[in-house]
């Protein structure tokens, strides 16, 4: 018996699939790294520049991961985070591949997609990430950030609420019974 026939369609709706989502994912990693080309341009390190009561513009360098873990580290930070920000992008480039139809699953892994992307380009030109989103009130201030790291945390999110979303796994309590014959 011959093999199946796949039809061209069929064969062409994961590429297409996958284009649409890497290509949001790559639109918002340009953004991340045009707000942080201008951030580097405009202003200098540390300096602060007030846009509201709570949120200030301050550019600063995190060598560390989230909320500066590691940044005091000697240097070795620098190569384990790509590598594992690569890692991550593989895996999240291989769950769009693989999965239809999950549109909160996919723009959560095409968030967070953007967010490694744009910070594992900020560690391979400058060997530390670009933050200058300065979030306070009443004196204390959230670790700057960048959109990439937004773009992390709006994924996060989506993808807690997509798990929260799907049906829980049915137990099955049906028992099968033997007769001996």
């Amino acid at each position: 018996m011959p093999d199946p026939v796949i039809p061209p369609t069929t064969m062409l709706r994961p590429a297409r699939h996958m284009q649409m989502w890497v290509t949001w994912a790559l639109v918002l990693c340009v953004l991340d790294q045009l707000t942080k080309t201008w951030v580097l341009r405009t202003l200098l390190p540390e300096q602060v520049i007030r846009v509201t009561d709570h949120l200030n513009l301050v550019l600063v360098f995190n060598k560390g991961a989230a909320f500066s873990f590691l940044a005091a580290a000697g240097g070795w930070q620098t190569p384990l985070l790509i590598a594992v920000a690569l890692l991550a992008i593989a895996v999240m480039l291989w769950m769009l591949w693989r999965t239809a139809g999950a549109t909160y699953f996919h723009w959560a892994l095409t968030l967070i997609l953007s967010g490694a992307l744009g910070n594992v380009i900020d560690r391979l030109r400058f060997g530390q990430v670009v933050d200058f989103i300065d979030v306070h009130a009443f004196g204390w201030h959230w670790p700057a950030f960048n959109v990439a790291d937004s773009a992390i945390s709006i994924g996060a999110v989506l993808l807690i609420i997509d798990s929260l979303r799907q049906p829980a796994l049915a137990v099955s309590t049906t028992t099968t019974t033997t007769t001996d014959r």
